[in-house]
């Protein structure tokens, strides 16, 4: 069992940053692969980010690559998205997920954290 509790939300300015967090309970967080997903209200969840469990294999959406960067401390049991050159097309809300390997796809995550909202004005 693998609970997730996002941080880090909130309202920046188009070209600005953000960095979410993502703190996990539990001993066997090293062993799962990370993800990041967004949503926005009345749309589908999409794919961010992965992140395998020794933190050396990444994957992102092409939205997304070459502004955010995922990343994990397993020291920590913590994973991050560090999210840049932001525009209002990311405001959505964020969540952290945990699966047994690195996907892109939804149904292969089984924890979720609760989500954060982040918001970016024009």
């Amino acid at each position: 069992q693998v609970q997730l509790v996002e941080s880090g939300g909130g309202l920046v300015q188009a070209g600005g940053s953000l960095r979410l967090s993502c703190a996990a309970s539990g001993r066997t967080f090293r062993i799962y692969a990370m993800a990041w997903f967004r949503q926005a209200p009345g749309k589908e969840r999409d794919f961010v980010a992965a992140i395998g469990p020794n933190g050396v294999n990444t994957v992102y959406a092409d939205s997304v690559k070459g502004r955010f960067t995922i990343s994990r401390d397993n020291a920590k049991n913590t994973v991050y998205l560090q999210m840049n050159s932001l525009t209002p097309e990311d405001t959505d809300v964020y969540y952290c997920a945990a699966a047994p390997t690195l996907s892109r796809r939804l149904s292969q995550y089984q924890y979720w954290g609760q989500g954060t909202q982040d918001t970016v004005s024009s």
